[in-house]
């Protein structure tokens, strides 16, 4: 004959264990009535409070609340009453007994116990240590900005400067070939000349590098990759003409991305030319360029059969100021960094393969649209 069970039993077992799992929780638990007051709280609060359970009950919860902090509940708190949410969480400081300030993410949920009557269940758990690693990031975050906020500023009056001055110089040393026209062929005056054209054109890179910034995506465009490959190739036809060069367009022309058209115009054009100026005599230059999409870009190839790189010896300096890796007279090294920083300016970055005398493939990736 089968035992008969007492479900009171049952149920006093069953609320043994739930209290148990209450008290012996690692995270803190309470219950809070609606007016805000504690109910029921278990050691892990008063442990991570620093107040003895008695403590608790016989103070205002707001009394040991960051004065800031305690308006967090309400627009949440509204709608849990109200049953527009189950459960919500946020982030409240509260002052340890010792008087030191803890950071805790609450997680905040109703419950009904006895005669439909609706109470919260607190889950308290310690970010302290968290919050001031990001506090501390945020700060160092602040000054790298202001850092580079001043390097911008310093930037543009170094820029202004020597242009004003440059031009100064230049005005200068046309006045004095005016004045020395019978001895144009003076040798000082052609060094002065010299010196004056190549600060001119220095002063011209720092200027382009110099309004080199990182774009808010917000002034960034929807911009159609095919199109403007299609017009940086237009552009260059007679120097591909010249070079006896092939240009396959295999672009996806419903590739669009992100971007600023001055820089895409200025990143395709930088790169095809490269390919033909650094094409090798060996064979018909042939370049070619495609897309594809990865993740949340769309990838940019440019790859040509020309006089390669040799990545081992240049690879860690290819997109350095003023570093040239070939004999051509007019290389001054300054394209491909501009180039780099255009690209990293709109999110993206590049990659480039390279062997001597097989060919060159540019990677470029580009956020897409």
């Amino acid at each position: 004959m089968m035992k008969a069970i007492d479900p009171r039993r049952n149920f006093s077992n069953a609320h043994d264990v739930l209290d148990r799992v209450f008290n012996n929780t690692y995270n803190g638990i309470a219950v809070v009535n609606l007016e805000g007051n504690w109910l029921k709280v278990n050691q892990s609060v008063c442990d991570l409070l620093g107040y003895t359970k008695w403590e608790l009950f016989n103070m205002d919860i707001n009394n040991i609340i960051y004065a800031e902090d305690l308006g967090v509940h309400e627009e949440k708190y509204e709608k849990l009453i109200h049953g527009k949410i189950d459960k919500y969480r946020v982030k409240q400081r509260f002052f340890h007994k010792d008087g030191s300030i803890l950071w805790v993410l609450i997680y905040v949920s109703l419950v009904y116990f006895k005669e439909g009557k609706p109470y919260m269940i607190w889950q308290f758990n310690d970010v302290t240590n968290r919050q001031k690693n990001q506090d501390k990031l945020k700060a160092m975050l602040n000054v790298v900005k202001e850092q580079n906020e001043r390097l911008t500023s310093f930037a543009d009056i170094v820029t202004h400067n020597l242009r004003s001055h440059s031009g100064n110089l230049c005005s200068i040393t046309q006045f004095l070939q005016e004045d020395f026209s019978d001895d144009k062929d003076n040798e000082n005056l052609l060094l002065l000349q010299k010196a004056v054209d190549n600060l001119q054109e220095t002063v011209s890179h720092l200027t382009e590098i110099a309004k080199i910034k990182e774009i808010d995506p917000s002034e960034m465009a929807a911009l159609n990759l095919y199109d403007y490959a299609e017009k940086a190739m237009y552009n260059i036809i007679a120097m591909a003409q010249n070079a006896n060069a092939i240009i396959y367009n295999e672009i996806d022309e419903s590739h669009n991305i992100k971007g600023v058209p001055a820089y895409l115009d200025s990143i395709i054009l930088n790169f095809l030319t490269n390919s033909i100026k650094y094409r090798s005599e060996k064979r018909v230059p042939i370049i070619e360029i495609t897309s594809s999409i990865e993740d949340d870009y769309i990838v940019l190839s440019i790859k040509d059969n020309g006089k390669g790189i040799d990545m081992e010896k240049y690879g860690d300096k290819l997109f350095q100021m003023y570093k040239t890796f070939h004999y051509n007279e007019d290389a001054i090294g300054i394209g491909l960094f501009i180039t780099k920083n255009h690209i990293e300016s709109m999110g993206g970055r590049v990659e480039v393969n390279s062997g001597v005398d097989v060919g060159t493939e540019f990677t470029i990736y580009l956020k897409r649209a």
